[in-house]
């Protein structure tokens, strides 16, 4: 679409003040508009229209309050970035804030209203996820792995927007959510306030936790190594296991290439979670269901 001078760099913003009820930054305008104009130039597909404006690139929607949640994630992704229309995990995360910002003038309305939608989609276990298509089965299978007379605190890596955490937290479990990301910890910290859970949220670089050994009895990093170039991975790895008691729990989505929408950097095979839980020289299970599992019995309860 002739992005090539979009500002990419600039921060993104998940709280901006709406601008003439829409969400404006240096890079994307994002408005929800009462009925579409599918005339002249432009892209329109399903659900979206876009335009070249002023060196910015405007999305148009009319998706009603009860569409809005993490289902969100596969209808951009199907009907703009799958299809070439736009690339790039940076400029599918701008348009998803926006998207999300332009349903309510008051930021936590909007983000409260789109943590609502998904979590009441998603009884426990849950079927929804963070990457929709992929994560509900991987959370289905989480949830059954983790039962009250076993589980002990749980510290979740790479959150992103916490619903595991949260409804891990609200199955009464003594849970800490983190991220590498100041806004996006900014954000599940304000949510999880307005929706009176009781989790924490810590601020934290995976690759280097700030916890002492053996600090939780459970670790939790699913679908985070493929976000990462293979020698921070192993750190990840490393990391996961030392401050883990009983279990380290590491999950990831099994793919013939790197999906570039969502951030992923390299693929993982079966063979990469063999080597891991062979290194660790501990109790280990690596699998297939939905994607790869390693699960290490790090037995120091």
């Amino acid at each position: 679409m002739g992005l090539e001078r979009l500002d990419l760099d600039t921060p993104i913003d998940a709280f901006a003040p709406l601008v003439d009820g829409a969400y404006v930054d240096p890079v994307v305008t994002v408005r929800r508009v009462g009925r579409r104009d599918r005339r002249g130039r432009g892209i329109h597909t399903t659900s979206f229209d876009l335009h070249n404006r002023d060196a910015r690139l405007e999305v148009r929607h009319c998706l009603p309050p009860e569409e809005l949640s993490n289902t969100l994630s596969v209808r951009l992704a199907s009907e703009l970035f799958e299809t070439g229309w736009l690339r790039g995990s940076t400029l599918f995360e701008r348009i998803f804030t926006g998207i999300v910002r332009s349903f309510a003038e008051d930021p936590l309305d909007s983000w409260e209203l789109f943590y609502r939608n998904t979590m009441a989609g998603r009884p426990t276990p849950p079927p929804g996820g963070g990457e929709d298509a992929t994560l509900g089965p991987v959370h289905d299978h989480l949830h059954a792995l983790l039962t009250e007379d076993t589980i002990g605190s749980v510290l979740d890596l790479a959150s992103c927007f916490g619903f595991l955490p949260l409804e891990l937290s609200a199955r009464g479990f003594d849970v800490t959510a983190t991220d590498a990301d100041a806004d996006i910890v900014e954000l599940l910290a304000a949510v999880a306030g307005r929706l009176r859970s009781e989790l924490r949220v810590d601020r934290v670089d995976a690759r280097r936790l700030p916890y002492r050994d053996n600090s939780f009895d459970t670790v939790l990093a699913l679908h985070l190594l493929e976000h990462l170039p293979p020698e921070d991975g192993e750190s990840v790895v490393e990391q996961v296991i030392r401050v883990a008691t009983r279990r380290a729990i590491i999950a990831v989505p099994f793919e013939d290439e790197p999906n570039e929408s969502y951030g992923h950097l390299r693929t993982i095979a079966l063979s990469d979670l063999h080597r891991w839980g062979e290194r660790s020289g501990l109790p280990y299970h690596a699998y297939e269901h939905h994607g790869g599992w390693l699960i290490i019995d790090c037995g120091r309860s």
